[in-house]
């Protein structure tokens, strides 16, 4: 799998991880610190007593393989049994989800970074099927590296069902920090699960571990994500029928008493036609936040620019603008 996406021209855009955990050995017994065993039970652990692989040295040839914690192949078995229910996409869920607890994850690259997370392609398979998906791996970052720029904004009209965790919050402590952080990857994975079984046009969301959320991989099979609509040359893109599915998307996600928050044409991807609008971990309460109704004007005019500077008529971005605070009921 590797082979075959690493050959392909699209992939050259995701640069290759680290070191792969693939191949990891087994631990042997010389790896332990010497007190860990002691004197009077030597005769019982002699590490020249084992090969390089932790074999011993006298063990027939067809001697079982050493027991390891890793998969038989990927970098990981699948952590679809570490999500509760709550933690889990939206059901009823597409055929291309794998939940057999026999697969394993294997990492292939990084498609994105950002300030606050990064973006990786993983590929989850049942080893010795044709049973195998591609997903987009978001992993938001510790407290130490990840840069939440925006938040003091975004966080007016949330709470947390502990005061003190409020007030840590508000003074940006380092604990109060840290609970930002937590909540970004939540936030993001609640705000998928309901803008996806509303109807918005969103990437459909796996699963939540931490602070890792497993998405629908907006691309093709090659492992070649989906061109932002920033992207989009004149002659690829059907404006009207893009502002139309945007429109649609909006309203819905007005009408449930939301705006995306952070909107315009670097975090909407197209792909075949179909428009996927991403990153809503900043999703805006537009009636809870006080500043909600310009939250919202801003999304549009800011994608809008996009649109207008390819033909789109002024007139309809207003127009946008005002229907969606009507569906948001604000007037």
């Amino acid at each position: 799998m590797r082979e075959r996406f690493a050959d392909s021209d699209s992939f050259s855009r995701i640069r290759p991880k680290g070191t792969s955990r693939r191949g990891r050995r087994s631990e042997r017994f010389d790896d332990h610190e010497p007190e860990f065993f002691p004197a009077e039970y030597s005769e019982y652990f002699q590490p020249e007593a084992y090969d390089a692989d932790g074999f011993p040295l006298d063990a027939p040839d067809d001697a079982a393989t050493p027991v390891t914690d890793g998969p038989p192949e990927g970098d990981r078995w699948s952590t679809w049994d570490q999500s509760t229910p709550t933690e889990k996409g939206p059901v009823p869920r597409p055929d291309w989800v794998v939940t057999e607890l026999a697969a394993v994850d294997t990492e292939l690259g990084i498609v994105k970074t950002g300030k606050e997370a990064d973006v990786f392609l993983l590929e989850r398979s049942v080893p010795g099927t044709e049973r195998r998906t591609l997903m987009a791996a978001k992993r938001y970052r510790d407290a130490q590296h990840r840069m939440f720029h925006r938040d003091s904004g975004y966080l007016e009209g949330r709470q947390h069902k502990e005061s003190r965790v409020s007030r840590a919050m508000a003074k940006r402590t380092a604990f109060g920090k840290e609970a930002i952080a937590g909540q970004w990857a939540a936030a993001e994975f609640a705000a998928l699960c309901r803008l996806w079984s509303a109807g918005v046009a969103v990437p459909y969301p796996v699963q939540i571990t931490g602070t890792e959320i497993l998405m629908e991989f907006v691309g093709d099979a090659s492992g070649a994500a989906a061109p932002r609509l920033a992207q989009l040359r004149a002659e690829e893109a059907d404006v009207e029928d893009l502002w139309d599915q945007l429109g649609r998307s909006l309203s819905v996600l007005a009408a449930d008493g939301y705006a995306h928050g952070d909107l315009s044409a670097y975090n909407i991807l197209v792909r075949d036609g179909r428009l996927v609008i991403i990153d809503v971990p900043q999703i805006v309460d537009v009636i809870a936040n006080p500043r909600g109704k310009s939250f919202l004007e801003r999304d549009v005019r800011n994608v809008g620019a996009w649109f207008v500077s390819r033909g789109l008529p002024e007139h309809r971005v207003g127009e946008l603008v005002e229907s969606l605070a009507l569906d948001a009921r604000l007037g």
